[in-house]
């Protein structure tokens, strides 16, 4: 019965929930435990149908250019649900070294050739078109010729104090 009740008074404050089942990439890092204090970057892509094998060849040539600082966490692709979305966690110690590890990524030559042509970039501000969304979150859609992407999302999460990943 309290189980019964529980799922009753959940059932007032859900909207909606949605499920996934993810597979991780074989070029990323498994995901390890970590000591913080850190922020994480949970970056959601919705893929054009059918693009999934280009999208991980390309990321595979990439991803060596950001792991030198520890700094990629796991990539992930649905396989059961939304199907041709993928996740990439990233860790940074705060905003500010995110954004220090991200430009220092845009120099080393070989990460624009092989990321760009995937979507994931940072282009001026003007160039975004920002969609519906929750407010504590960023989504874009691109208002150019982007091969690969459809939409993506950026959430930044703080870790709770039973989580692995801290």
């Amino acid at each position: 019965q309290e189980y019964l009740d529980f799922r009753k008074e959940r059932s007032r404050m859900l909207l909606s929930r949605r499920n996934q089942l993810l597979l991780e990439f074989s070029f990323w890092n498994e995901p390890l435990p970590r000591q913080g204090p850190n922020i994480y970057e949970l970056r959601t892509y919705k893929l054009k149908p059918g693009t999934m094998i280009e999208w991980g060849n390309n990321w595979a040539r990439a991803i060596k250019y950001r792991q030198e600082n520890q700094e990629a966490v796991g990539g992930f692709f649905s396989q059961i649900g939304e199907l041709y979305v993928v996740h990439h966690l990233w860790a940074y110690k705060d905003l500010q070294s995110r954004e220090e590890t991200r430009n220092a990524a845009w120099r080393k030559r070989g990460w624009d050739e092989n990321v760009y042509y995937t979507g994931e970039w940072d282009p001026l501000p003007s160039a975004w078109t920002p969609c519906r969304g929750p407010p504590a979150l960023t989504s874009l859609s691109f208002p150019f010729p982007v091969p690969l992407i459809r939409t993506m999302e950026s959430r930044i999460m703080i870790p709770l104090k039973i989580s692995p990943l801290q």
